[in-house]
Parts: structure tokens; C-alpha cells; sequence
């Protein structure tokens, strides 16, 4: 997965729609779907949910750390 895909499924994880991670991006949001697509392809998943729920689990992106 390239650099830009990490940084949508990071977004997508989070529930941002295509159009919200273009302008996160300041990319066309075309272009995030393009990606988006690519990734649920390399990530063998069908859908957003999938994606988000695979990233969780592989831990792929840190988790604030809690203070309390």
C-alpha cells in the first residue's frame, strides 16, 4: 500500500466520506475514490466497514493514548 493509501484508509477509518478525505487532502474527490477502490482491492475487503474493521485489527494506526 502506498503512502496516500495509508493516509485514506487512515481517513476512512475514522468514517469520512470520499468528499471529506479530498478536502483533508486537497485532492479531487475522484481521486479519493480512485483510491479508495485500491485500497478495499489490496486490502481483499468489499466495502469501507470491511477496510476500517481489517485496519483495527492489523492495528495499523495508533490509538490516542488515554490519560486518566
Amino acid at each position: 500500500m502506498t503512502p496516500r493509501e495509508r493516509d485514506v484508509l487512515r481517513l476512512v477509518t475514522a468514517g469520512r466520506s470520499n468528499r471529506r478525505i479530498a478536502e483533508e487532502l486537497f485532492i479531487s474527490p475522484k481521486t479519493a475514490s480512485v483510491h479508495v477502490s485500491n485500497i478495499l482491492a489490496k486490502l481483499g475487503v468489499s466495502g469501507r466497514g470491511e477496510a476500517a474493521a481489517l485496519a483495527h485489527r492489523l492495528r495499523l494506526f495508533a490509538e490516542p493514548e488515554r490519560t486518566g
